[in-house]
């Protein structure tokens, strides 16, 4: 079968021609002479085209319409008019209707509707699968946040990864430094190439050499055979040296020299080893202190801080938590076998308050605590750590409904800053129809600019 049609109208002889017309084009059609049996058909199947009429008894076209959108947006919708109720028609489009057709119907010409609004529908799917599959490949899906200060990174993000320069991200503990590094990676011309991290804090002093630069048999007791160094294993692809202020200053020398001559030479051998790697470096020390210090050698801050992008703290982009906390709720739903659905007021107004020290991996680490001590569909107070329950302030109201309209409000209004206002290209990221997107402006009093 090509498609599911249902087909709703009050007249006998209308709905049993459409249907006929429609299953001798391939189409498996179901009909209804109301609106309310219409709703129970859709209610209970999976219907891809719903052709209505818009005067119907129990329930007419318009109200059929947005209750269908509510239940089973993925339904396009066609609304049957005459001619006198053409701005009914309109009315129809603005509620979410994908089209509409003249009385007296021209049966060709239903045909020719029905197989475009098909079409389109497949092409959609198709652009959601390859959307999907860049998200993936690109990386990006990892990072949440439609914040100001976040879609600042996107950009940086973007703008970097085409060149071969050396980048600096700096940020607190748990900001998500490793995630922006693979983005880096993953939008580069080296994206199929090795992306090879390495935490420079986890590295004994008397180990960095040979990590960095490999080895060859017999250089030390204990090097039984020959071992590349992350340089090498990194080579056409991209290195990320994370916590790099932990690197030791006799080793520091011997970096900046594989960083200029784009060489190393692994320790037990005086041959040289040609090398392209991409440098991303991270930390959580202001390096420039380091260098005052005398902890950090100032040249190799200069050669590794060609570019520096500096992550926010979460309590910079206080925004951004209802979609990390959907997102992780999501994530340890699937991992820890839960069905949770969400978190209560109460709770979301303890989260936004709260002061993320261990920045996002602390919010992470509490949620997934909560998921697997959660016995509701809702996550409350009881299921946090007590030391969050400190100073809850009113960011949401107490009333359900409010506090709904304040988080739509604020996610729609992070999507259109995101989008620099397309309100298309926002609609199809809130996944949502453009009159809907419309009517949520206007319910909500969103300033578009």
């Amino acid at each position: 079968m090509k498609g599911s049609i249902l087909i709703a109208d009050d007249e006998q002889e209308i709905r049993e021609s459409l249907s006929l017309i429609l299953q001798d084009e391939g189409y498996d059609c179901q009909m209804a002479g109301d609106g309310e049996e219409a709703f129970e058909i859709i209610k209970n199947a999976n219907v891809d085209i719903m052709i209505a009429d818009i005067k119907m008894p129990k329930m007419d076209g318009i109200t059929l319409l947005e209750k269908t959108k509510q239940i089973s947006p993925q339904t396009l919708v066609v609304i049957i008019t005459a001619y006198a109720t053409v701005e009914t028609a309109v009315q129809a489009l603005r509620a979410g209707a994908s089209d509409y057709i003249l009385k007296p119907l021209d049966f060709d010409e239903v045909i020719m509707r029905v197989k475009h609004l098909i079409s389109h529908r497949e092409m959609e799917l198709e652009n959601k699968f390859l959307r999907d599959q860049i998200n993936k490949k690109f990386n990006f899906n990892n990072i949440i946040g439609d914040s100001p200060a976040m879609r600042d990174v996107y950009k940086m993000v973007q703008r970097v990864s085409q060149s071969t320069t050396n980048v600096l991200i700096t940020g607190k503990s748990g900001t998500g430094k490793e995630l922006v590094a693979r983005a880096i990676h993953a939008n580069s011309d080296r994206s199929d190439k090795p992306f090879i991290p390495i935490n420079c804090g986890a590295i004994p002093d008397n180990l960095f050499e040979s990590e960095l630069f490999g080895y060859k048999k017999g250089a030390f007791t204990g090097a039984n055979t020959d071992k590349d160094g992350v340089f090498k294993t990194a080579n056409n692809g991209t290195l990320f040296l994370d916590e790099v202020a932990e690197i030791p200053l006799h080793v520091q020398v011997k970096l900046l020299r594989a960083i200029e001559a784009k060489e190393v030479k692994p320790l037990g051998t005086n041959v040289t080893v040609n090398i392209d790697v991409r440098l991303v470096a991270a930390t959580n020390k202001i390096l420039m202190e380091e260098v005052e210090n005398g902890n950090f050698r100032e040249d190799l801050y200069y050669r590794l801080n060609i570019i520096e992008l500096k992550l926010p703290s979460l309590s910079e982009r206080k925004e951004d938590i209802p979609l990390l906390v959907k997102h992780f709720i999501d994530k340890y739903n699937r991992e820890l076998k839960r069905n949770i659905k969400g978190v209560d007021n109460e709770t979301m107004k303890t989260l936004m308050h709260y002061k993320w020290k261990g920045q996002v991996r602390e919010l992470e680490n509490v949620i997934e605590r909560a998921v697997l001590l959660c016995d509701d569909e809702f996550i409350s107070l009881k299921d946090l750590p007590p030391s969050t329950h400190k100073d809850i302030d009113d960011y949401y109201p107490d009333d359900l409904k409010e506090a709904t309209k304040n988080f739509e409000r604020q996610h729609i209004s992070a999507i259109l800053r995101r989008s620099d206002s397309d309100k298309k290209q926002a609609s199809d990221l809130l996944n949502i129809g453009l009159s809907s997107l419309y009517r949520k402006i206007e319910e909500l009093d969103i300033n578009v600019d």
